[in-house]
């Protein structure tokens, strides 16, 4: 099934580039694919030619992480093919926690999983620095030792980033002379690998050992890989700016046989596509050039309708000025462009003239199917517009696609089993108590917490909608969709059986409009796996006649906003809005102070979301729109 990505509009016309052009910002040269599996096809494809190319062993050091995963299937599949045989290669690990432990947990398990167990290589040739206890210090340097004399001149490496930039487990301040050691881990690397320890940081190894980065630089070629928008910003780093030990990959400048293979969202930031008309010729598309004006907006501190001739020149777009100049005739355009996206009315205004509004007035009311990927994104990411197109009046569903089950605390749990025993509903707070009790780590949890966690989170979710009017009984659907429902936090693959149950509520809810998270920082997280299934639902039904008057769009979460030249249309709200969809974020209790996952922002969901829409809304004022409270925004697919 295919990766979900935006469609392209505008940007560098790359085609008979010159290499050196291409990547004249760039001091590790960054190639860009659609998506992971495109790139991993290209990767794989190189080192099946690498490995027959070799007359001896080939030496491969592999890192890793979920970075990979999309490549190991990729060369499962050329060996499954008869395209290549890994008998004849080594394999050397980059890293692993240490004491090692349960393979479960191991950093290496995905390594066994998806690639090792799965093609013809021997087992003496799969080299992990692992030890499975504790050892003296003497016999730990000697293993590390040892482990980095058989792991220097690889013929390739192949890693993965962090999003600080670490490399292995070569954080900020790592030295480049490093060669294989025990490192200790850093508290915030250490809630970050909590997620393979059921989110319990204190379960989590407090050292590894590490490929050092002068090991690294011994290999004899480098592929960097990085996947999605969470990784955006530190590819900028690694590829362009200086080198730095507060971001350990950048320091692989230096090797002299490097690429950097990412996909169009963690390469976001880089000048081919911030600011491509200062590397080379550019399509320029109506929303292209809306983008470059935002852009020349933020370098010069002017509003649009201030912007002059010389701005223009002076930041690269002339060529911008001589297809579509002059500059004044641009800033109008532009302008009214940006006024046209502002609409109080995401349904559709019944009666009016909707020429430049982004919603059709008719048909009114409208269908309209909001898919939530867990229990509150509905909330977090466009409570605003769910409000409003609640209260004016069209026929909203909102549909929960998974449990969201394991983000519910324990405590959490047995709060709600003392609240029913305290109201006479039965006690079976010892019974629960004992099930938690019962819970192994790096297992899935049982069935029985995970349904009562499952129903804790519906109970939230119902009290959200209801707080502002929505029928929570007819209008409000839990898909519960089989990949999410694994018990533990690896997920299952999305299949058939997920479509099928989209399928279903679309047939019965025939929406005008389908509201979709357009998260795509992680690609294999919940959000992303999500909307996948849904827009493959869609094209499984493309001939049904109710789509043909169907447009679905596209919201960000509580961490990322849609780029103001991307944007179609824009929902301002009120503060009584604000504080509407505040109180509807309240209602879900369980992911307030002690969510197990709150990643690395301390803020809780409310504050995510609230200063992320008062941000758009200061963008819009600072390009001379209105000034608004804050502004909810989404992107129109079809």
């Amino acid at each position: 099934m295919k990766k979900f990505t935006l469609p392209k509009d505008g940007g560098l016309i790359e085609s008979d580039l010159p290499n050196g052009i291409k990547h004249s910002f760039e001091r590790i040269p960054a190639h860009i694919f659609e998506d992971e599996d495109v790139a991993s096809v290209t990767l794989a494809e190189k080192i099946v030619s690498s490995i027959n190319a070799s007359d001896g062993i080939f030496r491969l050091g592999l890192t890793t992480g979920s970075s990979p995963v999309s490549l190991y299937k990729e060369l499962v599949k050329c060996y499954q093919e008869g395209k290549v045989s890994f008998k004849r290669v080594e394999i050397f690990s980059i890293d692993e926690y240490y004491p090692a432990p349960a393979d479960g947990q191991s950093r290496n398990r995905r390594l066994y999983e998806e690639l090792v167990s799965k093609i013809d290589i021997k087992p003496e040739n799969v080299h992990i620095p692992k030890l499975t206890e504790e050892f003296d210090s003497a016999y730990v340097s000697d293993f590390c030792a040892r482990y980095d004399t058989i792991a220097s001149n690889l013929d390739l490496l192949v890693m993965g980033v962090g999003e600080k930039g670490q490399i292995g487990f070569n954080e900020n301040g790592a030295s480049e002379q490093s060669r294989t050691r025990t490192v200790l881990l850093s508290y915030s690397s250490r809630k970050r690998q909590a997620r393979n320890f059921a989110g319990n940081v204190n379960m989590t190894p407090h050292s590894a050992i590490a490929m050092g980065i002068s090991t690294m630089m011994s290999a004899k070629k480098i592929y960097l890989i990085g996947w999605g928008e969470d990784k955006a910003d530190v590819v900028k780093k690694i590829v362009e700016d200086e080198m730095t030990p507060s971001c350990p990959a950048s320091l692989l400048q230096k090797h002299q046989n490097i690429s950097f293979y990412v996909d169009d969202n963690s390469a976001a930031q880089l000048t081919r596509n911030v600011a491509p008309w200062l590397v080379g010729p550019c399509e320029w598309t109506p929303k292209f050039i809306r983008k470059a004006v935002v852009w020349l907006c933020e370098q010069v501190h002017k509003p649009i309708l201030k912007l002059t001739q010389g701005d223009y020149l002076s930041y690269g777009l002339g060529e911008l000025l001589e297809k579509h100049g002059p500059y004044d005739r641009i800033n109008i355009n532009v302008f009214n462009d940006f006024q046209h996206t502002i609409s109080g009315w995401p349904g559709g205004k019944p009666n009016a003239d909707d020429s430049t509004r982004p919603v059709p007035s008719s048909p009114f009311p409208k269908r309209v199917c909001i898919f939530s990927p867990h229990p509150d994104d509905d909330v977090i990411s466009m409570g605003g517009t769910f409000i409003r197109l609640v209260e004016q009046g069209h026929d909203v569903h909102v549909a929960y696609e998974t449990s969201g089950n394991v983000a519910v605390h324990d405590d959490v749990v047995l709060q709600h089993m003392d609240a029913a025993r305290e109201l006479g509903f039965g006690d079976r707070f010892d019974e629960v108590k004992e099930i938690i009790a019962s819970k192994k780590p790096g297992q899935p949890e049982p069935r029985a917490l995970l349904e009562l966690k499952g129903a804790i989170r519906r109970s939230e979710a119902k009290s959200a909608v209801r707080s502002f009017g929505l029928n929570d009984t007819t209008n409000t659907h839990f898909l519960n969709l089989p990949f999410y429902e694994t018990g533990g936090i690896k997920k299952g693959e999305r299949t058939q059986a997920d479509i099928d149950i989209i399928k279903e509520l679309l047939q019965k809810v025939q929406p005008h409009q389908i509201y979709l998270a357009g998260d795509l920082a992680d690609p294999h997280g919940t959000h992303r796996v999500c909307t996948e299934a849904v827009l493959e639902a869609i094209n499984q039904l493309k001939d049904e006649a109710w789509l043909k008057e169907c447009h679905v769009w596209l919201y960000r979460g509580a961490w990322m906003e849609w780029e103001l030249g991307k944007v179609d249309m824009a929902v301002p709200l009120s503060p009584d809005e604000v504080i509407k969809k505040r109180h509807a974020i309240y209602r879900h209790l369980s992911q307030k102070d002690i969510v197990p996952f709150p990643g690395e922002d301390p803020r809780e969901f409310w504050q995510r979301a609230e200063e992320r829409t008062q941000n758009t809304a200061r963008l819009y004022d600072e390009l001379g729109m209105a000034e608004y409270q804050a502004i909810e925004v989404f992107v129109k697919l079809f």
